[in-house]
């Protein structure tokens, strides 16, 4: 599969005072040299579980809304449908999340760089601190971790959270198994089981 034009996909964080990110991106080809740097970013360079502080912090408390009553927040994480691959989970929006093999189950992201451009994580809006738990999911699976850059991302099962540029609209799982900048990567079932099923092309 193709990797995505990441000079085109949208910034990899969420301001904390505006609307979640629009999830239309296009997918396209990747030059050798961002190949290059995404090694490096996800590989023995980018920063390392010890350079990370991680708050492995469950909650049992689960919106399903914002404080305001509006829609659902970006950042909760609820189960969706994708075709081949069964239930899984996906963000506020629908789109599918994924765990990075390298990151071990430790609770600890070794995303960084342009690896965190191409799998965006699941970050929480500054004054947000625990983890949203949606329809589907176990809330006691919830947790965070403290990136290296100070930002908090959601995980489950002490998997971090992320999604993927190429994923256009709800029920695409065009990451599954893709062994791309640093590591294979894989959907979660609502049990924190890693399924590693691979989908026809």
């Amino acid at each position: 599969m193709p990797l995505p034009d990441l000079s085109s996909a949208h910034p990899t964080r969420r301001p904390a005072t505006s609307p979640p990110r629009r999830r239309g991106r296009a997918a396209g080809l990747v030059g050798a040299a961002l190949a290059g740097a995404a090694l490096a970013a996800c590989g023995s360079s980018g920063p390392s579980a010890s350079g990370t502080t991680t708050s492995t912090t469950p909650t049992t408390t689960a919106p399903s809304t914002t404080a305001s009553g509006g829609s659902t927040p970006f950042y909760e994480v609820k189960t969706g449908q994708v075709t081949g691959l069964g239930t899984v989970l996906v963000d506020g929006q629908g789109m599918t999340l994924y765990m990075f093999e390298p990151d071990k189950q430790s609770g600890q992201s070794t995303c960084y760089g342009a690896c965190a451009q191409g799998w965006p994580p699941l970050i929480l809006p500054v004054g947000v601190a625990t983890p949203v738990a949606g329809p589907g999911v176990q809330a006691s699976l919830l947790g965070t971790t403290h990136r290296s850059d100070g930002q908090t991302e959601v995980t489950y099962d002490k998997w971090p959270l992320y999604t993927w540029v190429s994923d256009s609209q709800p029920g695409q799982a065009t990451g599954q198994a893709l062994n791309n900048l640093g590591g294979l990567w894989y959907v979660l079932s609502p049990s924190g089981r890693v399924i590693t099923t691979k989908l026809r092309s």
